[in-house]
Parts: structure tokens; C-alpha cells; sequence
């Protein structure tokens, strides 16, 4: 098989699915997806590794499927990062401009950033995300590039990501455990901002939520930057757990009469409509009606964008989401999530789909598919700003690559 330089690859693992693409650098910079392989997670909670073994088993699967189709045998991958283990918060740095003709080097910027990580949390978290917010230059705010620019002081407001040292270091062991190095994790929430957002949503300000099965992700942009994250432990699993309790069957069951018949609002179900229910122990299936099972899924719906709109109203942004909300996630293809969604936040809903991608683009037009594209856009901007996602270094990075020689 081929091992181009010009290919990149995301590898999703989530809690219902493990999803891997990978996608060719184009002449002009685009993204042409050449191999996609997805298979039915194992091992995973709430997207945490609780079986190395099977969640290993899932991504050689995923991995030699997307190979297969590609004609690439993956060397590296920009990894997705996910779960309630997950923290984000803002943080600022300072520092004096140290050359003498006072202009920013990049030296400065680094040296800012560094100010900013400086910073206390748990010592079983790892920082793995900077993302700069904006930079301050002489109390002059709202830049974005400072590097040339003249002055004596440097700020930067940045938003910080960490994950649980022990969940990222699994991560790694399970990609690892096949000969691919992990290029750069990456949370999952900028995976599928890369994918579903637009540049004007993110600067006039958007909410990005990601409905997952065993969490559901939120991410709040304004200005082009990430501004919040939250992670909270609802998901796909939790609606699927409510009906196989209300219809009394099984969860198996239960997850195929959601995906085929679910609805998230009753006023959107005819009354009409009925649903055959497979029973459990040797009882009779049952025939109920359609709205019985928006009656069971609508609660759980309100609840979830309850809790998030209150996080949003908690840090001061519920001003700040101009551009709405934009669902993606496996669980976002719910019927009526997005009218739920717009009742509770009064705000317009879009489900996003995948996009900026060419080539095998429509077999991965769905928001399931939102992270391991967004991995493999992601990257491929990564490495045209110089191959920026290829270095070695940081306490994280030296972890992932030490276990793909221990395993």
C-alpha cells in the first residue's frame, strides 16, 4: 500500500462507534476523503477505554477498512478525544516584549502561551489544548497575529483543555498497539467545528453541541476562538435506556425502534402512527402508538438542552450565540431534537453535517461521521501552517509515542 506524505488521518473512537478517515492533500490545499471504515465501539464508557483489548480489536478494524478502500496503510493519525473526564477554562498570560527593538517575536508568543498554561488543576490531568482566544498588545485587545508587531507588553487570553492523564494514555495504547503513532489528540468538539461550522458562525457566535451515546459535548465560539466547553454525561444511551424501560423491551431492541421511529416532540407525530414492540422472556410484541414513544423521549430531551442552557447562562454567554446552535453528533439525528433544541434556547437550530470535504464526501454526509472528518480537516490545517501537528515534544506527546514501543 502507499505511504504518501500528503495523506491524513482521523481516528474516532467514540462510545457507540470507532470511525476512521483518511483524507489526501490536494494541489490547491483541499481535502479529498479517499478511505472511511466504521464498526460498532466495544470496550467503551462514556467515551473512556474500559477494555483495551476491545477497543484496540475495534480501531485495527475501522483502521484496515478505511486502509482497504484507500489504498494507504496508515502510519499516523490525529487522534478524537473525548468524555466527561474532559475540562475546559479560560486562562490569561503576560509577559514583557524581551527583544530589544520591542517588536513580538515568536519567541514572545510561546513565552505568553507558556504564562498561560502556568496554572494550577489536578494532578491527574494533562493539558492538551492551548487555543488562543485573542492577544493583547500595550492594552490594545482584539488581536489575532501579533508576531511583528511593536510593543512592550504582551497578553493572551486563552481557553485550556485538559483530560485525565490515565484516559489519554490509553487512548494512545490502543492506537499504538497496531504501529500508529498518535500525530496529536485532539478534543472532539474542534474535530467537529473543522466539519459542520462555518467562519461566520464562528465569529458572530455560535453553540456547538455534539449529542453523543454516552455524553453530549457543548462548544461556545464567538470572534473566531473557542470561548467554553462543557461536557456533560447525557447521551444517545440515555434515550435509548428510556425506552427500553417505557416499552418495556429490550435495549438492543429498544435502540433500533429509536433510530426507525423515534421523535423527540409529540406534536410532530400523528396520532395515527403506531409502532410494533418486540417483548422480552417469551411475552407477545406489542403495538403501541408513535407519540407514546415522544412521550418517552421528549423529557430527556428538555432535560438535556435544560442543563446545557444553563451552563451557558452560568458563564455569562447566552448573549454571545448570535448564530444559533449547530447539533451534530450520532445522537443529532433525532427527530425533532432541533425543535426541542430551539424551544429551550430560543435560539435557531441547524443539524451540521460534514462539509469542506471532496472526493468520498456523501458517504460521510451525516453527523455521525462530524469528528473523523473534522480530525482529518483539522490536521490537514495542522500541517500546511508547517507541519505544526507532526512535532514531537510536550509530557503528553513523549507518553503516547513511549507506549508504541511498550505495547
Amino acid at each position: 500500500m502507499a505511504k504518501d506524505s500528503g495523506y491524513v488521518v482521523g481516528i474516532d473512537i467514540g462510545t457507540s462507534k470507532v470511525a476512521t478517515v483518511i483524507g489526501k492533500i490536494a494541489e490547491d490545499g483541499g481535502v479529498e476523503i479517499t478511505g472511511i471504515g466504521k464498526v460498532d465501539s466495544r470496550g467503551m464508557r462514556k467515551g473512556i477505554v474500559a477494555s483495551l483489548d476491545e477497543v484496540a480489536a475495534c480501531v485495527k478494524a475501522s483502521v484496515e477498512e478505511a486502509e482497504g478502500m484507500a489504498g494507504y496503510s496508515v502510519e499516523r493519525a490525529y487522534v478524537s478525544v473525548g468524555g466527561c473526564h474532559v475540562r475546559g477554562f479560560n486562562s490569561r498570560g503576560v509577559v514583557a516584549i524581551s527583544s530589544k527593538e520591542r517588536v513580538i517575536t515568536g519567541d514572545d508568543i510561546a513565552r505568553v502561551l507558556d504564562g498561560a498554561r502556568t496554572i494550577s488543576f489536578p494532578q491527574d490531568q494533562q493539558i492538551f489544548h492551548t487555543f488562543p482566544q485573542e492577544y493583547i498588545v500595550d492594552d490594545q485587545d482584539g488581536i489575532s497575529h501579533p508576531e511583528g508587531m511593536p510593543g512592550s507588553r504582551l497578553e493572551a487570553n486563552v481557553h485550556i483543555i485538559t483530560g485525565s492523564i490515565t484516559s489519554l494514555q490509553n487512548l494512545g495504547t490502543v492506537v499504538n498497539r497496531y504501529g500508529i503513532a498518535v500525530t496529536e489528540p485532539v478534543l472532539n468538539l474542534m474535530a467537529d467545528a473543522c466539519a459542520v461550522l462555518t467562519p461566520d458562525e464562528k465569529e458572530i457566535g455560535v453553540a456547538l453541541i455534539n449529542v453523543g451515546h454516552g455524553t453530549t459535548g457543548m462548544a461556545v465560539f464567538e470572534k473566531g476562538a473557542l470561548w467554553h466547553t462543557r461536557i456533560i454525561p447525557i447521551g444517545g444511551e440515555h434515550f435509548t435506556n428510556d425506552l427500553a424501560v417505557g416499552l418495556k423491551t429490550g435495549i438492543a431492541d429498544a435502540e433500533i425502534i429509536k433510530k426507525k421511529y423515534g421523535c423527540a416532540l409529540t406534536t410532530l407525530v400523528q396520532d395515527e402512527e403506531t409502532v410494533e414492540v418486540p417483548a422480552t422472556a417469551g411475552k407477545r410484541p406489542a403495538v403501541v402508538e408513535r407519540s407514546r414513544l415522544a412521550e418517552i423521549l421528549q423529557p430527556r430531551a428538555e432535560e438535556l438542552f435544560q442543563l446545557l442552557y444553563e451552563d451557558i447562562r452560568d458563564a455569562r454567554l447566552e448573549k454571545t450565540i448570535n448564530a444559533g446552535l449547530v447539533l451534530t453528533g450520532g445522537g443529532a439525528s433525532l427527530s425533532g431534537l432541533d425543535e426541542v433544541a430551539q424551544g429551550v434556547f430560543d435560539h435557531q437550530v441547524r443539524v451540521g453535517e460534514p462539509m469542506g470535504a471532496k472526493g468520498l464526501s456523501n458517504m460521510v454526509s451525516a453527523p455521525l461521521f462530524a469528528t473523523a472528518v473534522g480530525l482529518v480537516l483539522y490536521g490537514a490545517q495542522r500541517e500546511a501552517r508547517g507541519g505544526a501537528g507532526r512535532r514531537k515534544g510536550g509530557l503528553f506527546r513523549r507518553l503516547l509515542n513511549g507506549f508504541r514501543d511498550a505495547v
